[in-house]
């Protein structure tokens, strides 16, 4: 991998993590208003949820192979 796609692939990694704490954030303050829409919440946890898989997914492409 060359500096370039590490630095596109950090990149994208910031974004992502931005975007899971602002979903957090936003799932929190739905939880903490007395009017709880299920299915939204269902839905920003799902969400949440495929963007932890991505920003896995960038990392591990981020982190070298090693044969111990």
């Amino acid at each position: 991998m060359d500096a370039l796609e590490q630095v596109q692939l950090r990149t994208k990694l910031r974004l992502l993590e931005q975007e899971h704490r602002d979903l957090d954030a936003a799932i929190l303050a739905l939880e903490a208003s007395g009017d709880v829409d299920q299915l939204q919440l269902r839905r920003l946890k799902k969400k949440k949820l495929a963007l932890k898989d991505q920003i896995i997914m960038v990392e591990n492409k981020l982190i070298p192979d090693i044969i111990a």
